[in-house]
């Protein structure tokens, strides 16, 4: 009987295996491993006001810019384009307003929540 650890999208599994004859190894039940926490760079943090955030749906990364600080916007205006999981992602304007802070540039990779600009 052997043991290995394996990792799979990140979760550790620890596998025994046995060798019987010519057959195919027997596969023990495979028990989940607490996950290993790894230190991810967190984005530089941006200094937000009291206005509206546009946050980022889902990681990905920004494809297009569509706005620039100071410039008006009406509720449904394309923010930014994200693109995520191989499919572009249009971000839109969640009311009226002026972008305050644009927090991000086109090439950055977002995390799920992470503020994208900020609208008052």
């Amino acid at each position: 009987m052997r043991t290995y650890k394996a990792n799979v999208n990140g979760q550790d599994y620890i596998i025994k295996l046995e060798m019987v004859g010519d057959t195919a190894p027997a596969v023990a039940p495979v028990a989940p491993v607490a996950p290993v926490a790894t230190p991810s760079a967190a984005p530089a943090p941006v200094a937000m006001g009291n206005g509206e955030k546009i946050l980022a749906p889902m990681p990905g990364t920004i494809l297009d810019v569509k706005v620039s600080n100071g410039q008006a916007v009406k509720k449904g205006d394309l923010l930014f384009v994200l693109e995520a999981m191989k499919m572009e992602n249009e971000i839109f304007a969640s009311q009226d307003g002026k972008v305050a802070n644009v927090a991000v540039q086109k090439g950055a990779s977002v995390t799920s929540g992470q503020a994208l600009c900020e609208l008052v």
